[in-house]
């Protein structure tokens, strides 16, 4: 069980539900073991929860099997934005430009066409519904499950915050970089949010920031800290003396972000060939 299965199982339910002369849909789950978090999501999903004993079986033959395929992988999300920059291209092309097995980027393929995301002509294949690829990312990876923390900075402008602990950060040399709102509002020229900014950062970085920046004045600046759970440092790119995410890294984080972001996000789509 995924909580890709969990968001498909809801969406099915409303499409379901919009039907004209539709009845009410009752989704049911059987499981034999389901984790928290998925438990949680499923109750706030009033996705009624039957759980099995550990001697039922399926029938022979008919295990399922997972396709074992996270579009929000590192590799995996490679492919999916070379698509989105490249637009309408093979797949063999996709695997040739990232550098990523043909069997693994015709996996990936498979798995988007299955959930109507990519769509095929021919030896042909593009991104068909934008909207449902964010959906997946925001549920499969949320960014409140990589935040480390979050405090006040003694800065009252977000970008002039952004850039002096970019330089500070630099001549300290540690790694870092900027995401989420604002690496997208550089990205897109999208309003810049001034009430907040957000970077990466490993956690045993987080302290000397907050000695350098910290303070307890809660009118002040709130930065929110991201420990990456990838190499988010390597392809960073450095924008009006700010240090933010790689385009690919930023769309993702973005997405993310789920609804709140969404506006954010499709610009970012819109202009991603170009950057």
């Amino acid at each position: 069980m995924t909580l890709d299965t969990l968001a498909r199982m809801n969406l099915n339910r409303d499409l379901w539900q919009k039907q004209p002369g539709h009845p009410e849909a009752r989704l049911v789950l059987a499981a034999k073991t389901l984790n928290k978090r998925e438990e949680e999501l499923a109750r706030n999903l009033d996705i009624r929860i039957i759980k099995l004993p550990w001697a039922v079986r399926s029938p022979k033959g008919q295990e399922y099997k997972a396709a074992g395929i996270r579009i929000s992988s590192d590799k995996s999300w490679r492919i999916i934005t070379r698509l989105l920059k490249e637009k309408n291209t093979s797949i063999r092309q996709l695997a040739i430009k990232e550098n990523v097995s043909y069997g693994w980027t015709h996996k990936v393929i498979e798995t988007l066409a299955e959930q109507n995301i990519v769509r095929k002509d021919g030896g042909y294949v593009t991104i068909a519904d934008v909207k449902n690829l964010l959906n997946g990312v925001a549920w499969e990876r949320p960014m409140k499950n990589l935040q480390a923390c979050e405090f006040f900075v003694n800065f009252t402008g977000a970008h002039v915050a952004a850039q002096e602990i970019t330089r500070t950060l630099k001549g300290q040399k540690i790694p870092f970089a900027f995401a989420g709102y604002t690496a997208g509002g550089l990205y897109t020229s999208y309003a810049f949010r001034q009430d907040m900014i957000s970077l990466y950062l490993e956690k045993g970085d987080i302290d000397q920031l907050r000695e350098n920046f910290g303070t307890t004045q809660e009118n002040a600046l709130r930065a929110v800290i991201y420990s990456p759970d990838r190499d988010v440092f390597t392809q960073a790119q450095e924008k009006e003396s700010i240090v933010i995410a790689s385009p690919a890294q930023t769309l993702l984080d973005l997405a993310g972000l789920g609804y709140s972001a969404m506006d954010l996000t499709l610009a970012m789509v819109e202009r991603y060939a170009g950057l």
